[in-house]
Parts: structure tokens; C-alpha cells; sequence
């Protein structure tokens, strides 16, 4: 069962150690096969692709794209209601993601210089979507909305067959209504290579995104540099920070849907209250017994999960921004007095009716989310991933005078005597 910490300044920090090296998923047995696959799929294309789809997924389609008309057919199939909900999560999913657009712009100085910054979207963008038992068509919505907004020309999506060689039906309406316009059946490393590199059918991008497992992952990390990525996800996580006014049953709940996705993910509490935390522990044992996932909840939480006493509300926020975790759950009684003070999260989620699983589907926010602690340093997916800018400048002669001696002593102190001729010529300067 999940262990119980009394920090002391100590103890909790050595809890933080011990989640970073679990993290760090050991590729090395990996990267081998990865790299073979990346180089097959380069040199053979559509062929090697179609030869992996059948060895790793069990069939292959005749076609591996789906045409618009097969699409609809497949929708059909869809429930009615299952279809409404992602189109009213798109719908949230997209308002939230329009306020994040950014405008070109352009200044203009006294002496006639011109500066400014150009942004559009990327040309074509690739999206993975798993299809086997982790199939997410929340994915699809969150990597695609914020794609289209930002004005990506062309999105690219593959997902592996079904063992039977046909689509998921859920992932295909997804990816209709989030506007993804070209759907590929195909998965694992070897699709990573051809929206990497193209092939004979499959066009190559400018920036891949979407989860995936160890081999996508690798795959990925691989790739980046001729490709652009998302980020290299690690397992998922939630911190929960939680005053002495909260529900034992929403904690322990919340805390098992992060610990559900996977034996690796971590489920912490901290709190300031023993009592709150010996009564979240009875509300773990009771609820689990309830669940489809309950194997994968108990090893999660023995492993990786822990409920932190700490001696105030002060030092769980400062231990919460030094572990920096992907999801951040408040239940405090005036939650929104912590906003100013949780630096690094992925995603924060205040009060006690505002869920983590409320983020992942439907309320709007992205949930592809920095994980390990990079949410120090990283963001999570929007907009902004998917635009390039360019900064340009125009000078009139007069303003180029003026400035030319302080950029020839730049020049000169930097050994670049070519880049001081550059101005040097223009006005006969030795």
C-alpha cells in the first residue's frame, strides 16, 4: 500500500532521487531495433512499413491510407453520444487554444528602420495516435486543435491497425472533427520514420507529436533534428496538495486515476494534516477493490505513490515546485490563494471539483504535459508549438552610417574582420 512520509527536510527530497531514476527509461536494449527500423523504413518506404505493420500488428491494411469516403462510412459506426461529447470537447479545446494565437508584427523608428517578427504555422505537422489497449481519441483532439488554430497547412495522422487490420472507429471520428486531413494506418517506430523521412505515399513533416511506447519514444528522441518533436514523455504523474477541509474520497480517487495509466506512475499527496492523510489511506483500500485497473493502481502506488505530512501549508508548496509534476491538484479551502505561488506544474487544477480527469478530456487546457520534473523548464503543448517565426529588418542607408562603427568594433573584437567588411565596404571605411 502506499507508503506514508513525515517530511523532515529530508525524507522527501530522497522521495524525489528515487522518481527521477525511475523516469529514466533504460533504452539501451531498445535503440538498436529502433535504429534498424528508422533505417529500413529510409531506404525501403512503404515497403518495410507494410512489412512491420504485419509483424507487429497482426495485419495489414490493403490500403494504408483511409479515404474521405471510408472515414465517413467508418463514423457510422460510432455512438451517437460518444460523438457529441468529442465535438463539445473540441469545441472547449479550441476556445481555449484560440486566446493563445500570436500576431506578426512590425516597428518603425524615426530614421526609417523597419524591424519586425513574422509567424505562421508549420507546413505539415504529423500526429501519432496509439490504437492498440491505449487508445486515446482525447489524444487526437489535443494535438490537432491547437495545430489547426496555428495555422498548420497539412496534419498528418497514423495510428496502428487493429488486429484485424481495420481502424479504431473512435480515433478516426476524433481525428474527422478535429480536422486532421490525411489518416494512415500504421504505428509503433516505424511509423515515427516515414512522417520522419516520406515515403512513397506517406508525406514527410516538419515536426511530429502524440505518445506513444518505448519504442515511438526512442523513435522519436531518435529522429529529433530531422524532425521537430513535442517532447519525450516519462511516466504519468499527479501531485496533490491538500489542507486539512479536504474530502478524503475526491483525494483518494484522484490520486488512482494517474496511478491506473501505468505501474510506473506516481501518485503523491502532500498535506498538512495527519489525520486527512491516514483517512485518504482507508479511502485507497476501499475504492480500489472496485476497479477494472486495480492490479496496475496497487503497484503503481506501492512503488511510486507516497502521502507526504508536511509541518505547514508553506512547505508543500515549496516541495510541490521542487518535484515539479505534470498534473497539480489543490484542495485547499481557498485554493485560489496558491495560483501566484505553484511555479512549476504542467497544469493546475483548483478546488475540489476541478479533477485532473476533467483536463485530460474535456475542459479545454492541453493535457500533453511536461513530465519528470521538466516542468521547470517546459511548457505544455499549445499553439506556440506549432508556429516558426522570423524576424526581419530594413535599414536606410543614413541609419546603416550611423550604426556602422559600433558593429565594425563588434566585428573586430570577435576576430570576424569579413563580417566588419561587410559594412566597411558600403561607405569606403579602411
Amino acid at each position: 500500500m502506499i507508503t506514508t512520509v513525515i517530511a523532515d527536510g529530508k525524507k522527501e527530497y530522497e522521495f524525489i532521487e528515487f522518481l527521477k531514476k525511475r523516469a529514466q527509461n533504460s533504452d539501451k536494449n531498445v535503440i538498436p531495433a529502433v535504429s534498424e527500423i528508422i533505417d529500413n523504413v529510409r531506404e525501403n518506404g512503404d515497403d518495410a512499413v507494410r512489412e512491420y505493420t504485419i509483424r507487429f500488428d497482426g495485419k495489414a491494411p490493403e490500403n494504408a491510407e483511409i479515404g474521405s469516403d471510408e472515414i465517413d462510412e467508418i463514423i457510422k459506426s460510432c455512438d451517437p453520444e460518444y460523438i457529441g461529447t468529442v465535438e463539445r470537447a473540441a469545441a472547449n479545446i479550441s476556445d481555449f487554444h484560440k486566446r493563445q494565437v500570436q500576431q506578426s508584427w512590425l516597428t518603425t523608428k524615426s530614421n526609417g528602420v523597419i524591424m519586425g517578427q513574422r509567424v505562421r504555422g508549420l507546413k505539415r505537422v504529423g500526429i501519432y495516435v496509439p490504437g492498440g489497449t491505449a487508445a486515446y481519441p482525447s489524444s487526437v483532439l489535443m494535438n490537432a486543435i491547437p495545430a489547426k488554430i496555428a495555422g498548420v497547412e497539412e496534419i498528418v495522422m497514423c495510428t496502428p491497425p487493429q488486429k484485424d487490420g481495420t481502424p479504431n472507429p473512435n480515433i478516426i471520428a476524433a481525428a474527422k472533427i478535429a480536422g486532421v486531413d490525411r489518416i494512415f494506418l500504421m504505428g509503433g517506430a516505424q511509423a515515427i520514420a516515414a512522417l520522419a523521412y516520406g515515403t512513397q505515399t506517406v508525406p514527410k513533416v516538419d515536426k511530429i507529436v502524440g505518445p506513444g511506447n518505448i519504442f515511438v519514444a526512442t523513435a522519436k528522441k531518435l529522429l529529433y533534428g530531422t524532425v521537430d518533436i513535442d517532447m519525450i514523455a516519462g511516466p504519468s504523474e499527479i501531485l496533490i496538495v491538500a489542507d486539512s477541509s479536504a474530502n478524503p474520497r475526491f483525494l483518494a480517487a484522484d490520486l488512482m486515476s494517474q496511478a491506473e495509466h501505468d505501474k510506473l506512475a506516481s501518485a503523491i499527496l502532500l498535506t498538512d494534516s495527519a489525520e486527512l492523510a491516514e483517512k485518504t489511506k482507508l479511502e485507497l483500500e476501499l475504492q480500489m477493490k472496485k476497479l477494472i485497473r486495480k492490479e496496475i493502481i496497487e503497484a503503481s502506488l506501492d512503488n511510486f505513490g507516497a502521502i507526504i505530512v508536511c509541518s505547514d501549508m508553506s512547505q508543500a508548496v515549496d516541495f510541490a515546485n521542487e518535484l515539479a509534476p505534470e498534473h497539480l491538484e489543490v484542495c485547499c479551502e481557498n485554493p485560489m490563494e496558491y495560483v501566484g505561488k505553484l511555479d512549476n506544474a504542467g497544469s493546475v487544477f483548483l478546488g475540489n471539483y476541478s479533477p485532473e480527469p476533467l483536463g485530460d478530456y474535456f475542459a479545454g487546457p492541453n493535457h500533453v504535459l511536461p513530465t519528470s520534473g521538466t516542468a521547470r523548464f517546459f511548457s505544455p503543448l499549445s499553439v506556440d508549438s506549432f508556429i516558426k517565426k522570423s524576424s526581419f529588418i530594413y535599414y536606410t542607408e543614413d541609419a546603416l552610417k550611423n550604426d556602422a562603427l559600433d558593429v565594425i568594433r563588434f566585428a573586430d573584437t570577435e576576430g570576424l574582420t569579413a563580417h566588419a567588411n561587410s559594412i566597411k565596404v558600403r561607405f569606403d571605411l579602411d
